[in-house]
């Protein structure tokens, strides 16, 4: 069986604004067991560019594949692209099966099978196992009800199988990174970069992360079977930067420790990395941030999602403000970058609401600042508290936390944006941060601000541009019934049952091996 991974083209302005793309790590991790299973894999990677879809048709048609698989992981705003993709490729040819994986599609299974005909089959929640077994039955014409983990039409009509058991040894599925050309890839002003994941989940309970649930549960890679890897891709592949995909790779300071540890005797003096943490975790571990830079930590996102204690509180952040600050002092004291997320709609805020904001901003005084606004999934507690509100867009390629979807009744939308676009210019433009861009004495990190504060310019007049063109919904329905539901999903997509065992010889015979 011939399979094809199809990552499709992100409309995003994030996406296509810094013309640098990172490849895609969940196609990379599927692929990877389907290439050791004896599966022949290829992808085409529409993102960068983008690639206009009558040429990604053309490398389709050129790869003949028996199966498709697509997905991205921006996976809500990227939905309505897949659908019209689906849609083409089954005009260009009826027999081809396209399967469809992702957060979004775990969720809205039942939608993503009711709208579009041209989906074959669904993939709920992590892929690598319930892939493999999905593309033996279908290879051997074994049954889908016998798959855990799919949804599908059954005498028409969309029908699920049990949720697929979560994977316990992350490092049993290895990425398949002969699949792309390393060159192609890049971030950071130019560096050869790849993401990579160390973890996955995250044991907090923020009530409007969309990705918690999706994992089910946190859990971590071998500290120096990762360290080995990155070590292995740096000298084999000159990568030069590695971006973790983790929620919150430092959630337990033993395994985070013992990978710096890892990391630092490979001895990879150039290599940097990225990714996101929690600042309560940043001062826990204020006597080994040195580790952290040593072992090549240049920049931490940490979301301090709001500044306002009381609405901390309401959405579980489990965080403080004195703690946000203190870590950003903390990243600072060892050259490590603060990128600290401000998020919006939480709360009907007030005028007076985004000025108190703006002075609480400019008292943790971050690195580098980027807003968001809140975006109500409706797997997520914060749907449940939101239900009630109306939304502004129902566009689904704005759903990607930097388009405000939430009608604030006390604020009007344009006003809004006129807050949250002058906020952010008054942060980044601030004297002590224009001095830390220009003459910093770390040339990493003045690199790493002068990269960002030169693609977050374009990002700032892009969306400004965009947004006066934009239409937005007057009087629009409210989640619920923009939604067609009353109810919360399901939040865990995962059983915390065993995995699957499969047997390559005989792939009919698919038994879950219950929780012990």
């Amino acid at each position: 069986m011939k399979i094809l991974l199809v990552h499709p083209p992100h409309t995003a302005i994030g996406s296509r604004i810094p013309k640098e793309n990172l490849p895609p790590l969940g196609l990379l991790a599927i692929g990877g067991p389907l290439l050791d299973a004896g599966f022949e894999v290829e992808l085409v990677n529409a993102d960068p560019g983008p690639m206009p879809i009558p040429i990604l048709l053309e490398r389709i048609e050129k790869c003949a594949p028996d199966t498709i698989l697509i997905g991205h992981s921006g996976s809500t705003s990227a939905h309505p692209t897949v659908l019209r993709i689906a849609r083409l490729i089954k005009q260009q040819n009826p027999k081809i099966k396209i399967i469809y994986g992702g957060v979004y599609p775990t969720y809205h299974w039942r939608d993503v099978l009711e709208e579009s005909p041209d989906i074959d089959i669904v993939v709920r929640g992590e892929g690598e196992q319930t892939t493999l077994n999905l593309m033996h039955a279908l290879e051997t014409g074994l049954s889908l009800s016998r798959i855990n983990g799919v949804a599908f039409r059954k005498n028409g009509l969309p029908t699920a199988t049990s949720p697929a058991p979560m994977i316990r040894s992350l490092d049993d599925y290895r990425i398949g990174w002969e699949l792309i050309d390393f060159k192609d890839y890049s971030y950071w002003g130019g560096k050869r970069a790849v993401v990579i994941q160390f973890s996955r989940g995250c044991p907090h309970l923020c009530t409007y992360c969309g990705q918690r649930g999706f994992w089910t549960k946190w859990r971590h890679r071998d500290p120096i079977k990762l360290a080995e890897e990155i070590a292995w891709l740096h000298r084999e592949h000159g990568i030069e930067l590695i971006n973790f995909a983790d929620e919150n790779p430092t959630s337990s300071r033993r395994v985070w420790k013992a990978f710096l540890e890892a990391l630092i005797s490979q001895n990879v003096p150039d290599l940097i990395l990225i990714g996101s943490t929690r600042a309560d975790d940043i001062v826990r571990d204020a006597d080994i941030l040195h580790l952290y830079k040593k072992a090549g930590v240049l920049r931490f996102l940490m979301g301090i999602e709001n500044t306002d204690e009381d609405t901390l509180k309401a959405i579980r952040k489990g965080g403080s403000a004195s703690k946000d600050r203190e870590a950003i002092k903390l990243l600072r004291k060892h050259n490590i970058i603060s990128l600290c997320t401000w998020a919006v709609g939480f709360e009907e805020e007030t005028d007076l609401d985004y000025w108190k904001s703006y002075r609480q901003l400019l008292a943790y005084d971050p690195d580098q600042m980027m807003s968001i606004y809140a975006t109500p999934h409706r797997w997520t507690p914060f749907f449940n508290a939101s239900k009630h509100r109306r939304i502004i867009r129902n566009d689904l390629r704005k759903w990607d936390y930097k388009h405000q979807v939430l009608q604030t009744d006390k604020v009007p939308a344009w006003r809004v944006f006129v807050w949250v676009k002058i906020i952010e210019v008054l942060i980044q433009a601030r004297p002590k941060s224009l001095l830390r861009v220009l003459f910093h004495r770390d040339a990493d990190v003045r690199h790493g601000m002068q990269w960002y504060t030169k693609m977050g310019r374009r990002v700032w007049l892009g969306e400004v541009w965009e947004f006066m063109k934009d239409t937005r919904i007057k009087n629009g329905p409210t989640l619920v019934e923009f939604w067609n539901t009353d109810q919360q999903d399901a939040e865990n997509a995962l059983s915390k049952s065993l995995p699957a065992r499969v047997n390559p010889h005989k792939p009919e015979e698919v038994q879950t091996v219950p929780h012990a």
